[in-house]
């Protein structure tokens, strides 16, 4: 028993996908963040945060908390929070899913929305929404006092993923032969590579972007504003480590929604738009690896989140 959910958070499931992926060389697997208390990747982001900022002495008890979010890292850092007597200002774009917001008040946050820039388009973040949003969040944290997270700018973010890398090792017992996940933050992709290329060097690991904007790609920009929230923001994250890279692709829209609800039907597994963007990535990595391969991606968050969206219409 533990004494509280903290402790909960991470240590997820890694299920292979065996329905969908059949007849491919490799086999895929897929790792279920969305078993963590907030139901999403980003619960170990705000719990290392959170954590490394009380023992350096950056947060004080009774202290005020501000981010920008896409609803997730949001959703982490109040439970945290919570848990801790902190107070939460969360800062979102109104074109992210109305259920993300409502978690957020249900677990006590304040949250701060600022309008989209230029059409309102429920569902679809742009990288000048996010812009919008960051502005807001620096503005709010200095009038308040606040201690900023600051999810793409914090080493504490990579640190956090470096476990979920340690936990895929372990539980493919090393037999990882590719890893592929879509970039916002960039955290999760540069936390597990780091993991994995420790363990295994030859391990070949693939970042993922809209494909309407290939930033990282170089390729052509055609749109900002779409359904995967969270990811391609049209800029190299901060902490970024090229070195890590072993080859780009994308997933459009449409291959997100038709993954997402074909692991939803086929697999069981109910997942948001970066789900089926993410699996969508990995099916194309195991058609062309090599016999026996396997390839590992993640579900950031679960498809309750997007009912409002037109994912599971």
């Amino acid at each position: 028993m533990h004494d509280s959910v903290l402790p909960a958070i991470g240590n997820t499931p890694l299920v292979a996908i065996d329905r969908i992926a059949a007849g491919l060389p490799a086999r895929v697997a897929v790792k279920l963040e969305y078993y963590s208390p907030g139901a999403s990747v980003k619960d170990r982001v705000a719990r290392q945060i959170v954590e490394d900022a009380e023992r350096s002495g950056r947060l004080k008890p009774g202290g005020t908390v501000v981010e920008l979010t896409s609803g997730n890292m949001g959703i982490g850092l109040a439970i945290v929070c919570a848990l801790k007597g902190y107070r939460l200002v969360a800062v979102m774009s109104e074109g992210n899913s109305v259920e993300r917001r409502r978690v957020l008040e249900a677990l006590g946050a304040t949250v701060e929305l600022v309008p989209q820039v230029g059409s309102r388009q429920p569902g679809q973040v742009s990288s000048e929404d996010l812009r919008a949003v960051e502005a807001r969040a620096e503005q709010l944290s200095t009038e308040l006092g606040a201690f900023r997270p600051d999810q793409f700018n914090n080493p504490s973010a990579i640190a956090a993923h470096e476990t979920t890398g340690e936990e895929i090792w372990q539980q493919t017992d090393g037999r990882t032969t590719h890893f592929v996940a879509s970039v916002g933050t960039g955290g999760t992709f540069v936390g597990v590579a780091r993991a994995l290329k420790r363990h295994n060097p030859a391990i070949r690991c693939y970042a993922c972007e809209p494909a309407s904007a290939p930033f990282l790609a170089g390729g052509a920009i055609s749109n900002t504003r779409h359904k995967i929230q969270g990811t391609g923001y049209t800029l190299t994250p901060p902490l970024w480590e090229t070195g890590l890279v072993d080859g780009l692709l994308t997933a459009s829209d449409a291959e997100a929604l038709t993954i997402a609800r074909r692991l939803a039907k086929q697999e069981g597994i109910l997942g948001g738009f970066s789900t089926g963007a993410n699996v969508s990535a990995a099916l194309k990595i195991a058609a062309d690896a090599p016999r026996g391969s396997l390839v590992v991606t993640v579900a950031p968050d679960t498809g309750l989140k997007y009912f409002s969206t037109d994912l599971f219409e």
